[in-house]
């Protein structure tokens, strides 16, 4: 007899290729861990800022930046920036050389350089007037689901001190990362080392954040309601300190009227809002900030316009 329930032979079914799992993403960088969270913050405003920003050719970029201050002389900065022809992501371009420099001679520079496909290197000088206060290097290798990082500040071989910082992220799933951070320094007389374990779980429209030490803890949750509103809530603790710290943070955005709104309170009690306005068609932005803590009674605001 035929097959009359029209059923093919079992020789004939057809097999399901097997599921292919999606590559898992690379975490980033440790430091970049709470960035979401910290951009929804303001930044503090003291005084009047005048910033006029130039764009010399595709690979370079200066600005100019004139400070006024009840708490201090008034300040002038001269920033640089060279950008090269490598570019990775729309933020990362390589080799990159940033440099500023005050009125007074104080220099602050980085050099960013890309040595293989997933090596990075990065230098940071700071100095005061004609002395050095800082020299860092720092070594970055990205893999395809995990990042490692090592940082040598202030290294002296004669003076045999050190400030050794090592980072490892690892991707174990495409929303949660895990890793650490090992702090170690080394001077004449003391030494010592600070271990930190980190956590992140990225949702659809919220990240969560923690960081837990000998040191303290850092922890801090961030949300998109929507394409207008951000909301950001930071909690620090430091045990050397015994100081904790609790934050709240929004930022609202008002894209018909070319605005942008940020705001803070903290445990504190501390209260601030900066509010950015820009001027089209003129590269104008402005910027009004106020900030107030109740507990030390203290006020100040700023006020900034920048050009460019």
């Amino acid at each position: 007899m035929g097959n009359t329930l029209g059923l093919a032979p079992m020789g004939t079914l057809p097999r399901r290729s097997p599921r292919r799992e999606e590559p898992l993403p690379n975490p980033g960088s440790f430091d970049e861990l709470h960035r979401l969270c910290k951009d929804v913050f303001p930044a503090q405003m003291e005084g009047v800022k005048l910033v006029v920003n130039k764009v010399l050719s595709s690979h370079f970029q200066v600005s100019h930046t004139v400070h006024m201050s009840a708490l201090g002389l008034p300040g002038y900065h001269l920033h640089a920036a060279y950008a090269g022809d490598w570019q990775l992501s729309p933020t990362e371009v390589f080799p990159t050389v940033v440099g500023d420099m005050d009125s007074s001679g104080s220099l602050n520079a980085q050099v960013l350089l890309l040595l293989a496909e997933r090596l990075r290197a990065k230098a940071v000088f700071q100095t005061q007037q004609a002395k050095f206060l800082t020299w860092q290097f720092d070594g970055e290798y990205r893999g395809d689901d995990y990042t490692a990082t090592l940082t040598l500040g202030n290294p002296d071989l004669i003076g045999e001190s050190v400030i050794m910082v090592a980072h490892f992220l690892q991707s174990l799933t495409r929303r949660l990362v895990l890793g650490g951070e090992l702090v170690y320094h080394r001077r004449p007389g003391e030494e010592g080392a600070i271990l930190t374990l980190a956590g992140k779980y990225s949702a659809v429209h919220w990240v969560a954040t923690l960081n837990v030490g000998s040191g303290g803890a850092h922890a801090s949750y961030y949300h998109r309601a929507n394409e207008q509103v951000q909301v950001g809530v930071e909690f620090e603790a430091n045990t050397r300190l015994q100081d904790t710290t609790f934050s709240f943070g929004y930022h609202l955005t008002l894209p018909q009227a070319n605005m942008v709104f940020r705001g803070l309170v903290d445990s504190n009690w501390c209260v601030g809002a900066v509010l950015e306005k820009k001027m089209p068609p003129l590269p104008v932005t402005l910027a009004l900030g106020a900030f107030l803590n109740h507990w030390r009674n203290r006020f100040h605001c700023g006020f900034s316009i920048t050009v460019g």
